[in-house]
């Protein structure tokens, strides 16, 4: 069986017009897209994943010591990335004496849960 398609010449369109409209605009402006976009790096390492993981399932704060044995990395490597955690806002830490108890931020992930839902 054969089709035969007849073809248009393509017409020459004018420098920098665009060649068709977009289908589709965002809905989140820069800014927020730069928030979103924070939140997302930070928790884009399997590690900090899998920590924030353990801290949104624990009642309460954890500390820092009982965090190093559930990862196979030493506590300097645990808190480089519990700082990065820190600096996007997902997770917060109190200190007692030598340790530091890590809970997550209730309405840390809430931006992003609602943008994803």
């Amino acid at each position: 069986m054969t089709v035969e398609l007849e073809l248009t010449p393509k017409t020459k369109r004018p420098k920098g017009e665009p060649c068709c409209e977009p289908v589709v605009y965002p809905d989140v402006d820069r800014e927020r897209a730069a928030r979103l976009a924070e939140l997302a790096k930070a928790l884009g390492d399997p590690i900090r994943l899998q920590v924030v993981d353990v801290l949104r399932k624990h009642a309460g704060q954890v500390c820092v010591c009982e965090l190093v044995p559930l990862f196979d990395i030493g506590q300097p490597t645990l808190s480089h990335h519990l700082k990065k955690l820190r600096d996007a806002g997902i997770v917060d830490s109190e200190k007692r004496g030598l340790w530091s108890y890590y809970y997550v931020k209730p309405e840390a992930l809430d931006e992003l849960s609602a943008w994803l839902a």
